[in-house]
């Protein structure tokens, strides 16, 4: 039975059982606190569901670095995650679409020194 099961799992796709991780390093901008910016990213969250894509915000205990906190978005999969970002890009063009309004408030709360893509297993 082990044999039966080791053999199937090492036959599916990798592509199966991996997801999509989103990282965006960012730093809050005076004036804005984490609560306020966490009613964002809850906000966000709603919109995200749809998507299947959800957000969750990493807060250094220990680091070298002890401003900058982390977006974790996670999706399905890459897949997954393109088609979420085709939604929220292609809605900035409408300022009073959803994700514009959601871009507007993160843009007056955080700065991004930087953003990653990872697959997830």
């Amino acid at each position: 039975m082990k044999i039966l099961l080791i053999s199937v799992m090492l036959l599916l796709p990798l592509s199966a059982l991996g997801g999509h991780m989103d990282v965006i390093e960012f730093e809050l901008l005076e004036g804005c606190s984490f609560s306020k910016y966490m009613e964002i990213v809850n906000d966000f969250n709603e919109w995200g569901t749809s998507f299947g894509y959800r957000a969750e915000i990493a807060v250094p205990v220990q680091s070298d670095n002890l401003t900058s906190m982390y977006w974790l978005g996670t999706s399905a999969n890459a897949a997954s995650f393109g088609k979420t970002w085709d939604a929220w890009h292609d809605a900035m063009d409408d300022p009073d679409s959803e994700p514009a309004k959601l871009r507007a408030r993160f843009s007056n709360c955080e700065e991004n020194p930087g953003r990653h893509g990872y697959d997830i297993y």
